[in-house]
Protein backbone atom coordinates (compact mmCIF):
# COMPACT_ATOMS: atom_id res chain seq x y z
CA UNK A 1 0.00 0.00 0.00
CA UNK A 2 2.55 2.54 -1.11
CA UNK A 3 -0.41 4.70 -1.78
CA UNK A 4 -2.07 4.71 1.59
CA UNK A 5 -1.75 8.01 3.73
CA UNK A 6 0.17 7.87 6.99
CA UNK A 7 -1.69 9.75 9.67
CA UNK A 8 -1.05 8.27 12.50
CA UNK A 9 2.03 10.49 13.79
CA UNK A 10 1.97 12.16 10.66
CA UNK A 11 2.41 15.67 10.58
CA UNK A 12 -1.35 16.21 10.46
CA UNK A 13 -2.09 14.51 12.97
CA UNK A 14 0.32 15.54 15.63
CA UNK A 15 -0.41 19.00 14.19
CA UNK A 16 -4.30 18.94 15.38
CA UNK A 17 -3.27 17.49 18.50
CA UNK A 18 -1.17 20.72 19.11
CA UNK A 19 -4.02 22.87 18.16
CA UNK A 20 -6.65 21.46 19.88
CA UNK A 21 -4.20 21.69 22.89
CA UNK A 22 -3.74 25.68 22.11
CA UNK A 23 -7.28 25.94 21.61
CA UNK A 24 -7.95 24.36 24.92
CA UNK A 25 -5.16 26.64 26.58
CA UNK A 26 -6.26 29.65 24.48
CA UNK A 27 -5.41 32.68 25.24
CA UNK A 28 -2.58 31.50 26.82
CA UNK A 29 1.00 30.94 24.94
CA UNK A 30 2.77 27.31 25.24
CA UNK A 31 6.15 26.39 24.04
CA UNK A 32 7.21 23.36 22.20
CA UNK A 33 8.42 21.36 25.35
CA UNK A 34 5.17 22.22 27.19
CA UNK A 35 3.32 21.41 24.24
CA UNK A 36 5.61 17.99 23.84
CA UNK A 37 4.24 17.18 27.66
CA UNK A 38 0.69 17.59 27.60
CA UNK A 39 0.57 15.70 23.89
CA UNK A 40 1.83 12.84 25.91
CA UNK A 41 -0.60 13.67 28.51
CA UNK A 42 -3.44 13.97 26.50
CA UNK A 43 -3.03 10.21 24.93
CA UNK A 44 -1.92 8.86 28.04
CA UNK A 45 -4.07 10.39 30.68
CA UNK A 46 -4.44 7.26 32.53
CA UNK A 47 -0.62 7.59 32.98
CA UNK A 48 -1.25 10.81 35.18
CA UNK A 49 -4.19 9.63 37.32
CA UNK A 50 -6.59 10.91 34.86
CA UNK A 51 -9.62 9.46 32.62
CA UNK A 52 -8.53 6.39 30.53
CA UNK A 53 -6.25 6.63 28.12
CA UNK A 54 -6.88 6.83 24.05
CA UNK A 55 -3.65 5.63 22.82
CA UNK A 56 -2.96 1.45 24.06
CA UNK A 57 -0.53 1.92 27.24
CA UNK A 58 2.50 -0.06 25.13
CA UNK A 59 5.31 -1.32 26.59
CA UNK A 60 8.50 1.84 26.43
CA UNK A 61 6.07 4.24 24.95
CA UNK A 62 7.82 6.70 27.29
CA UNK A 63 10.49 6.94 23.88
CA UNK A 64 7.42 8.30 21.91
CA UNK A 65 8.66 11.70 23.57
CA UNK A 66 11.65 11.00 21.92
CA UNK A 67 10.37 11.52 18.64
CA UNK A 68 7.28 13.56 19.22
CA UNK A 69 9.40 16.76 19.03
CA UNK A 70 10.12 16.61 15.63
CA UNK A 71 6.67 15.71 14.45
CA UNK A 72 4.88 18.52 16.69
CA UNK A 73 6.93 20.93 15.29
CA UNK A 74 6.18 19.87 11.59
CA UNK A 75 2.53 19.54 12.84
CA UNK A 76 2.64 23.13 14.04
CA UNK A 77 4.28 24.36 10.76
CA UNK A 78 1.04 22.89 8.88
CA UNK A 79 -0.85 24.38 11.46
CA UNK A 80 0.99 28.11 11.11
CA UNK A 81 0.72 27.81 7.20
CA UNK A 82 -3.17 26.99 7.67
CA UNK A 83 -3.58 30.20 9.87
CA UNK A 84 -4.80 28.17 12.84
CA UNK A 85 -1.36 28.67 14.82
CA UNK A 86 0.73 31.46 15.45
CA UNK A 87 4.30 31.43 16.49
CA UNK A 88 5.24 34.42 18.53
CA UNK A 89 9.35 35.09 19.38
CA UNK A 90 9.87 36.00 22.88
CA UNK A 91 13.17 36.52 25.12
CA UNK A 92 12.75 32.78 26.33
CA UNK A 93 12.05 31.03 22.76
CA UNK A 94 8.96 30.96 20.70
CA UNK A 95 5.66 30.46 21.66
CA UNK A 96 2.84 28.92 19.66
CA UNK A 97 -1.12 30.46 20.36
CA UNK A 98 -4.42 29.20 18.54
CA UNK A 99 -5.47 32.07 16.12
CA UNK A 100 -9.35 33.17 15.90
CA UNK A 101 -9.71 30.45 13.17
CA UNK A 102 -8.97 27.66 15.23
CA UNK A 103 -12.30 27.37 17.01
CA UNK A 104 -14.39 27.57 14.24
CA UNK A 105 -12.32 25.03 12.68
CA UNK A 106 -12.16 22.36 15.46
CA UNK A 107 -15.87 22.93 16.05
CA UNK A 108 -16.50 22.08 12.08
CA UNK A 109 -14.68 18.87 12.74
CA UNK A 110 -16.65 15.74 13.86
CA UNK A 111 -15.05 12.31 15.05
CA UNK A 112 -15.80 10.80 17.78
CA UNK A 113 -11.37 10.43 18.29
CA UNK A 114 -11.26 14.05 18.01
CA UNK A 115 -14.05 14.63 20.46
CA UNK A 116 -12.11 12.40 23.04
CA UNK A 117 -9.11 13.93 22.40
CA UNK A 118 -10.87 17.90 23.14
CA UNK A 119 -12.20 16.26 25.82
CA UNK A 120 -8.58 15.43 27.25
CA UNK A 121 -7.12 18.20 26.61
CA UNK A 122 -9.26 19.80 28.58
CA UNK A 123 -8.61 17.82 31.09
CA UNK A 124 -4.62 18.24 30.90
CA UNK A 125 -5.05 22.09 30.45
CA UNK A 126 -7.31 22.49 33.07
CA UNK A 127 -4.84 19.86 35.61
CA UNK A 128 -1.37 21.15 34.42
CA UNK A 129 -2.15 24.78 33.50
CA UNK A 130 -0.45 26.07 36.92
CA UNK A 131 2.46 23.59 37.48
CA UNK A 132 6.13 25.01 36.57
CA UNK A 133 7.94 22.35 34.27
CA UNK A 134 9.91 21.36 37.20
CA UNK A 135 6.74 20.15 39.10
CA UNK A 136 5.31 18.66 35.18
CA UNK A 137 8.95 16.48 34.97
CA UNK A 138 8.63 15.35 37.98
CA UNK A 139 5.46 13.63 37.09
CA UNK A 140 6.43 12.64 34.40
CA UNK A 141 10.09 11.19 35.81
CA UNK A 142 7.92 9.12 38.07
CA UNK A 143 5.70 7.76 35.26
CA UNK A 144 8.97 7.17 33.57
CA UNK A 145 10.15 5.03 36.54
CA UNK A 146 6.98 2.68 37.06
CA UNK A 147 7.71 1.99 33.50
CA UNK A 148 11.26 0.77 33.73
CA UNK A 149 10.36 -1.12 36.75
CA UNK A 150 7.29 -2.61 35.09
CA UNK A 151 9.05 -3.74 32.22
CA UNK A 152 12.48 -5.01 33.28
CA UNK A 153 12.76 -8.78 33.41
CA UNK A 154 13.16 -10.26 36.79
CA UNK A 155 16.46 -11.82 37.02
CA UNK A 156 16.17 -15.55 37.02
CA UNK A 157 19.22 -17.35 37.73
CA UNK A 158 20.70 -19.67 35.00
CA UNK A 159 19.16 -17.36 32.02
CA UNK A 160 22.14 -15.86 30.96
Amino acid sequence: MADAVQTFNSPIETGMRALILLAAAYPAQLDLQRLLEYDYMMVHTGDVDGPPSIHPALPLRSGELLVRRQLIERGLMLMISGGLVGRHATKSGFMYQAEDDAGPFLDALTAEYLDDLKNRAEWVVDRFRDMTDQEIRFILTRVYDQWSREFQLPEQPGLF
